[in-house]
């Protein structure tokens, strides 16, 4: 029977970015996120593209991330791990360790999701309370020769760092490798030989990435688009005050403006599609900016340089409506469409999402069974469909990060991400599709006659996917001195810049420092309302990357870089690690 309704379209639309964890003069990892991200959440959403050939969905690659994994792969292959954490792992002799060692194994190796990724596992568990027991010892009295961890032997270690990469192995791992698989069934007393063996399927795992997401892209299957290098919040490196759109009353840095702002951004956005015809081997057609962080100038920069397309937060529409002297009362009527942003020379098709759904996925569905949040999922665009009383099909936008809600589900997602794609790509009236597949459908100039026109949006209220503003990334006391302190620095590589004293290789370097400066991670993480121990993590690396481009242009570096910026002590939803659309 024919549906009484157009199709409705759905575009899924995973986000996967992770910052630059490398110390560039050292060239070690500091932190090892983007190697456990890997190995669980990039891994599996391949997977389950892989498995069901009909489901077809759009995925975001940072190119920052894509060059930490492809970095990943050349350790690999020249047998030098920068990463002390993985580098551990393979350590031969574990009793020769040093005490920084030792504090790093135990310091990360019970960092995730308790619930989900630790108390599943009685071995790893019962290496929990082994700890639990000896750390008050180990702090009240430092122990025999200032040795505070020789209550751990190297065999406590060896388990440990195997645990810990075994709860970090996606759910494709443990169905599919054998050696995972062995190791999850044998529970302790890991040998050296069975560490190298772990990292062997880690270095497979990372090692073929890129060329499983390229073989999808290239069978049509997915759509990857690109974003600025570093994930800079674009409008603000163009003005500090296009926070005031959403935020009125928020204050602003001490500095005006990001010295030179304009002609960095530009530099973000064609180094990202380069990045993305290297990793891709073509153009990238559409842009997500940076948490969606757009304004009418960042969009038409995006336009200016061939993008077609760009996405940001459903609270961003609203306001841009309200801008623009259009209702906004009814979001069926507004929501599940594209509009055309233009500057009057160049245009770009811009898609909203729906904050409702994409904060389903990433906040409430870990907590009900996965039937019954397909179907919730399923219920919620079926009623989409169903009130459509127009000719005009509905354009649904899903947008959410791709990697960090997997560990608050069951089994990484395995479940939840199966039965999705199976009643979604099987629906009669909902059809999968990908951002460019609706740029074709709503080719203005072509298709004026089908009611396939997308409506122009005279406005654009500066803000982002999360509140439709900017308030995580600037705004209060401690962001506001974070961009200060980033401006001290562009003007110090400004003026050293300007006198032609650095070599070419030098001016590389300390442009690629400054370009790691610039990223949006570093301010999201300050604030109260994060956990200490993340804000800390991150205050020190930001930190560490200005005193870093000092040295790099050969400058003094100032006392206040040696002066945390923000201390945390909140208790954010998630870890911190994602926020929801909507307050």
């Amino acid at each position: 029977m024919k549906a009484e309704h157009p199709k409705l379209y759905l575009n899924l639309y995973w986000h996967m970015h992770q910052p630059d964890y490398r110390d560039l003069v050292t060239n070690e990892y500091v932190l090892p996120w983007t190697y456990l991200h890997a190995i669980k959440d990039y891994s599996d959403m391949a997977y389950h593209l892989e498995a069901n050939p009909a489901a077809r969905v759009s995925f975001n690659f940072v190119p920052i991330l894509l060059e930490q994994l492809e970095d990943y792969t050349e350790q690999f292959k020249s047998h030098s791990i920068r990463d002390p954490l993985l580098a551990l792992l393979i350590k031969e002799d574990l009793n020769t360790i040093s005490h920084d060692q030792c504090r790093l194994i135990v310091d990360s190796c019970f960092k995730s999701h308790h619930e989900k990724m630790l108390s599943p596992f009685p071995h790893y568990q019962r290496l929990l309370h082994l700890y639990q027991l000896v750390e008050p010892m180990m702090t009240e009295n430092p122990g025999c020769g200032g040795d505070e961890f020789h209550y751990l032997s190297a065999q406590y270690k060896a388990d440990l760092l195997v645990w810990y990469h075994l709860a970090w192995c996606g759910e494709s791992l443990r169905r599919n490798s054998l050696v995972v698989q062995r190791l999850m069934a044998k529970g302790v007393l890991f040998t050296y030989e069975e560490r190298i063996q772990l990292f062997t399927v880690i270095t497979e795992t990372i090692s073929n990435l890129i060329p499983r997401y390229k073989a999808l892209m290239e069978r049509k299957q997915i759509e990857i688009s690109t974003t600025p290098y570093y994930h800079p919040i674009l409008p603000l490196l163009l003005d500090f005050r296009s926070t005031l759109d959403a935020m009125p009353e928020a204050p602003l840095p001490e500095s005006l403006i990001y010295p030179g702002g304009q002609a960095r951004a530009v530099a973000h956005v064609q180094s990202a599609k380069k990045s993305h015809e290297h990793h891709f081997g073509e153009t990238p057609r559409g842009m997500w900016p940076a948490e969606g962080g757009v304004s009418h100038a960042a969009l038409s920069l995006m336009a200016e340089h061939g993008v077609g397309w760009a996405a940001t937060g459903q609270a961003v529409l609203s306001n841009s409506l309200l801008k623009s002297h259009l209702s906004n009362d009814n979001k069926d009527e507004y929501l599940y469409q594209p509009y055309r942003v233009t500057d009057g020379v160049k245009d770009i098709l811009c898609f909203f999402r729906d904050d409702q759904l994409s904060d389903k996925i990433g906040f409430e569905y870990a907590k009900i069974h996965s039937r019954d949040a397909v179907s919730d999922f399923m219920r919620t665009l079926e009623g989409i469909h169903q009130n459509n009383m127009s000719d005009k099909p509905r354009v649904v936008s899903v947008i959410l990060d791709g990697e960090n809600a997997w560990e608050y589900f069951p089994y990484n997602g395995y479940y939840f991400l199966t039965e999705l794609y199976s009643a979604l790509s099987s629906h009669p009236d909902i059809k999968m599709t990908t951002f460019s597949d609706i740029v074709d459908m709503y080719q203005n100039k072509n298709m004026p006659d089908q009611g396939l026109s997308a409506p122009v949006l005279p406005q654009v209220a500066a803000g982002s996917w999360v509140y439709g503003t900017f308030s995580t990334w600037i705004g209060s006391k401690d962001k506001n001195l974070a961009w200060d302190l980033l401006c001290a620095v562009k003007k110090t590589y400004d003026s050293v810049v300007s006198q032609n004293i650095l070599t070419a290789e030098q001016l590389k370097a300390c442009e690629r420092q400054l370009a790691i400066c610039e990223g949006s991670d570093w301010f999201w993480w300050f604030g109260d309302y994060n956990a200490s121990d993340s804000v800390a993590s991150f205050d020190q690396l930001y930190r560490r990357n200005l005193i870093n481009l000092y040295k790099l242009l050969g400058q003094p570096v100032p006392d206040v870089l040696h002066q945390k910026i923000s201390a945390g002590g909140g208790n954010s939803e998630n870890a911190g690690t994602m926020r929801r659309g909507q307050f």
